[in-house]
């Protein structure tokens, strides 16, 4: 006979696994949610200890699903080593959204086929459709709200993207911004047709009227797909006179 003692302890482990488990999930999907993420970041978004952090971020290293870097620090730079930041590996982006990543790359083996490279980069331009038109409805209400904070070209793209699930943000870089996508949604399947990462950047660069650089991308294997968008030269003028008639008023 078993002791029945022991059944409340069996549950109780089994509750308590199933909730590290869940845990773990939150945290991972708030490092995709908000890209690269310190462990203090991580415990303020989610209510727990840095003790608790700590322990499921270890859990997911050692399962793969994220890796850790030092946190880039834009301009100066104070005393001590930068603190670390997670960010998911491709096995951790791997859970969210990509169920059908064999039905497509399936789909485009038999379009190239049958229509060739040049049908795959029509297709691929198509589904940048949705994303434009995100970005001017973006660009028209923060034009149309003068109480609204000013959006950079380059947030309001970031924005329409978030929107169609890149999960996307804008940090500052050197003569310009760098728009930073955090997740997408078919990043195996532009690892083997880039046609889809190539349909992407030109369309932010006609969207934001100036040529971007592709720094990196997730479909390559970088831990975030990077964009630099310069500054646009004549709004660089613009706020050169700005700022030297200013100068002169002072």
């Amino acid at each position: 006979m078993k002791n029945p003692g022991n059944a409340p302890l069996e549950t109780a482990a089994g509750d308590a696994g199933s909730e590290d488990a869940s845990t773990r999930q939150r945290v991972a999907q708030s490092i995709l949610e908000h890209g690269p993420s310190t462990a203090a970041d991580l415990a303020k978004r989610l209510g727990l200890t840095a003790a608790a952090i700590r322990r499921h971020l270890d859990g997911l290293a050692a399962r793969g699903q994220i890796t850790s870097r030092e946190q880039r620090i834009y301009g100066a730079r104070g005393r001590g080593r930068p603190a670390k930041v997670f960010e998911l590996t491709d096995a951790g982006r791997a859970d969210f959204y990509q169920a059908y990543d064999k039905l497509a790359i399936a789909a485009l083996q038999a379009l190239t086929r049958t229509g060739g490279a040049e049908a795959v980069t029509e297709l691929a331009r198509s589904r940048m459709v949705d994303v434009e038109a995100r970005y001017r409805s973006i660009r028209e209400r923060a034009e149309r709200d003068a109480e609204a904070e000013p959006l950079t070209p380059a947030q309001a793209l970031a924005a329409a993207l978030s929107d169609e699930g890149y999960v996307a943000s804008t940090q500052p870089a050197v003569a310009g911004e760098q728009v930073c996508q955090h997740h997408c949604p078919v990043a195996h399947v532009a690892a083997q047709f880039p046609q889809l990462c190539e349909a992407e950047t030109e369309t932010f660069s006609r969207l934001l009227g100036v040529h971007v650089q592709r720094l990196a991308t997730i479909a390559h294997g970088d831990g975030v797909c990077t964009t630099h968008v310069p500054h646009d030269p004549e709004l660089v003028k613009q706020r050169m006179k700005q700022q030297s008639i200013a100068t002169e008023g002072n």
